[in-house]
């Protein structure tokens, strides 16, 4: 791979995690009513009506941990994204995160939702930056490469 290759390679990384890592962290910003409260959900309250029915196939009683174990999921895998912290393990759980999201959307409204709302294709996104990644991203092992 030539020095332009390598290049485009890393801006390419570099754009693929900031734009997966700022759309989890806009769906929360959103649960929250950072974008406002009649924007998307607007509050959590109604985050939660979203995800019974996204989880319709799923006893009621779970509901309430599934949106916020989604809602800690995607902080998480947000920050972590955005900041490239062990990022091949972090793309391949956001690639499962969403595979899980759109395969829900799928059973409870039918597969043009996830297919409409791009689920499947940023999850294929995450699988590529997670093979793209170098082996080794750790932040001293990034640095460390990039230095010598």
């Amino acid at each position: 791979m030539n020095a332009r290759e390598f290049n485009v390679k890393r801006w390419a990384i570099l754009y693929a995690r900031i734009a997966l890592g700022a759309a989890f962290l806009s769906g929360i910003a959103d649960r929250f009513g950072l974008w406002g409260n009649t924007i998307g959900y607007g509050d959590f309250a109604h985050f939660v009506q979203y995800t019974a029915q996204v989880n319709s196939f799923m006893p009621a009683f779970t509901i309430p941990f599934l949106a916020w174990a989604a809602t800690v999921a995607e902080l998480v895998l947000g920050i972590a994204l955005i900041s490239g912290v062990w990022l091949r393990r972090v793309a391949l759980g956001s690639a499962l995160l969403l595979f899980l999201f759109g395969t829900a959307m799928a059973i409870s409204f039918g597969l043009k939702s996830p297919l409409d709302y791009s689920v499947f294709s940023a999850s294929a996104a995450a699988v590529l930056l997670a093979f793209c990644a170098s082996d080794s991203s750790s932040p001293s092992a990034r640095y460390s490469r990039e230095t010598s």
